[in-house]
């Protein structure tokens, strides 16, 4: 990496609750002849380290006030924070109204969870409600094209060496800006949790049920306290689906622990919504004997591939991801083999919720300890549920789980309905694109190369929008992934549909588009239609009589 390529610290803007490691980091930020400017207590900790350091209240010509509630909620502090250096209007105003920018923003916020969690009063915990320095977090980070912003302490080593080395580069500022938004997120979400309670206790003063969960008979395991939930085998989630709802979560079998009961070897604790996706991607990846690895957002797969027994599996991810690398943004990837540090390396740069996996390379974990956010976990024995459970109103349904062991999930017993037999690749795409469409969510639809999933069509009401959706996704995704000279990806694929065609309507999209072959159960009373239009164009066809929907 060049020196070019980075933008270097002249300026910096600290204030932090926490100290620990505040001196080091300012001496090397002073070692390179940066400016510091720093509020109260921070800017006296530097300064009895011996450090030059500016007083907040020198750059904004204004003393703090109301009990240091304001301090930096200033133009002379946000606008140095916000100003994109890039447009020469911004540096213009700048010069104007006399404010220097800043390159860097190192904040902590006040500790209102820990506050609260040692007992802390109404008033002490209000006061922990950070307002500046949230402002100045989310007003540094939304600008990452022109200011580095650093909340963790264990990131100062980092920053104090991008300082030696000429800067952060874009994509380590857009990096350290995630970091900051998911913070403030979290921050934000904690002091939400904390007001809901205290709501809720004031129902109860005035004599009103806790929640609409009395009477219900799940509701005890909700209505316990944390330690009666603990003993009883429950531990507490910070919050269900979204942040109102309470949860909880169950380790059936501590021999048998499966994902609730997976060891956690770094990252943030898990969600209600971390343990959904979770779910999926295991259970998507592990739908394959061969080296796999799925990648999975809001409970659907966006991306899927294999590899031959052997390879790195480095490469399955690298595929899996391609198939649509704008929603793997901060999605769940799980794996059935060892993540390898080639795969830790790919993984690192990009913002993802939780990986799974049955082992890892001690420098890939190494590696990915780095992202502090991270939830990684680690999978024992071989994936498997029986039964799977789901409430309804007044009562519950209760079926086997839907697995890949079907006879009609053997290519073997396909029956050849229109075109020429598949030759052995071709048959080896449609096996792994009928594998993986069971992960998808109905009405589901999966386009598929060389062991990859290419285009997915998911969550449809009919199978045609699927159809189309799948198209579109492989055609714009694979421009997105490969750039704008990239193939239309549909064209020469497989596909798999998880169900009937109703009509000729949805497989003529995927003829239309070029697809070679597709495999789908059968059983339509219209599947003459749909066997006439593969056998028209030429493309084989082949009928499972097995269906795996997923709602």
């Amino acid at each position: 990496m060049t020196t070019a390529e980075r933008r270097p610290i002249r300026r910096a803007l600290v204030s932090v609750f926490d100290k620990t490691g505040i001196v080091d980091l300012a001496r090397a930020l002073a070692a390179q002849d940066v400016e510091i400017v720093s509020t109260g207590s921070t800017a006296a900790t530097i300064r009895d380290a011996g450090i030059a350091v500016t007083d907040v209240e020198t750059v904004t010509g204004f003393p703090e006030m109301l009990d240091g509630r304001v301090k930096t909620l200033h133009p002379r502090v946000h606008g140095g924070i916000l100003a994109d250096q890039r447009l020469e209007d911004h540096r213009e105003q700048l010069a104007k109204h006399e404010i220097a920018p800043f390159d860097l923003v190192v904040v902590n916020l006040y500790p209102f969870s820990e506050t609260v969690a040692a007992g802390g009063t109404f008033a002490e915990i209000i006061e922990k409600i950070d307002i500046g320095g949230p402002s100045m977090v989310r007003g540094a980070a939304k600008n990452f094209a022109s200011v580095a912003v650093v909340v963790e302490p264990e990131d100062y080593a980092t920053a104090a060496e991008a300082v030696g080395a000429g800067g952060f580069t874009l994509a380590e500022r857009q990096e350290l800006a995630t970091i900051a938004f998911t913070r403030t997120a979290e921050y934000d979400e904690a002091i939400s949790d904390w007001m809901l309670v205290q709501l809720e206790q004031a129902e109860l003063e005035d004599g009103e049920a806790p929640s609409d969960l009395a009477g219900d008979p799940d509701a005890f395991v909700l209505d316990m306290s944390d330690e009666e939930a603990e003993a009883a085998g429950f531990r507490t989630l910070r919050y269900g689906e979204n942040p109102h709802q309470r949860a909880r979560l169950a380790v059936l079998d501590d021999d048998v622990p499966g994902l609730a009961g997976a060891e956690q070897l770094g990252g943030k604790e898990m969600s209600y919504n971390n343990y959904v996706d979770a779910d999926a991607a295991v259970r998507a990846a592990h739908d394959h004997p061969q080296p796999a690895v799925a990648v999975v957002k809001h409970n659907n797969p966006c991306g899927v591939a294999v590899v031959a027994e052997g390879e790195d599996i480095a490469h399955a991810h690298s595929r899996a991801h391609g198939t649509d690398p704008v929603s793997a943004y901060g999605g769940v990837i799980a794996t059935n083999r060892t993540v390898t540090l080639a795969m830790a390396q790919q993984v690192k740069p990009i913002f993802t919720e939780v990986i799974l996996a049955p082992d890892y390379e001690d420098e890939a974990l190494e590696l990915l300890r780095t992202k502090k956010n991270l939830r990684i976990l680690r999978l024992q024995g071989e994936y498997g549920r029986r039964i799977e459970s789901r409430e309804i109103w007044g009562g519950m349904l209760v079926q086997e789980t839907d697995v890949i062991d079907a006879p009609g999930d053997a290519p073997e017993n396909w029956t050849l309905a229109a075109g020429e037999a598949a030759d052995e690749a071709t048959l080896a795409d449609l096996a792994f694109a009928w594998r993986s469409v069971r992960a998808v969510k109905s009405n589901a639809i999966l386009l598929a190369t060389d062991g990859a999933a290419v285009g997915i069509g998911m969550g449809q009401v009919n199978r045609l929008d699927s159809c189309r959706l799948a198209v579109s996704r492989a055609n714009t995704l694979g421009a997105h992934a490969e750039g704008e000279d990239a193939p239309e990806r549909a064209r020469g694929a497989v596909a798999a549909s998880d169900a009937f065609f109703p009509f000729a309507d949805g497989v003529q999209i995927l003829l239309d588009a070029g697809v070679r072959a597709i495999v789908q159960p059968g059983g339509s009373i219209r599947d003459d239609e749909v066997i006439a239009a593969c056998a028209e164009a030429g493309v084989t066809l082949y009928l499972t009589g097995t269906r795996h929907f997923a709602h």
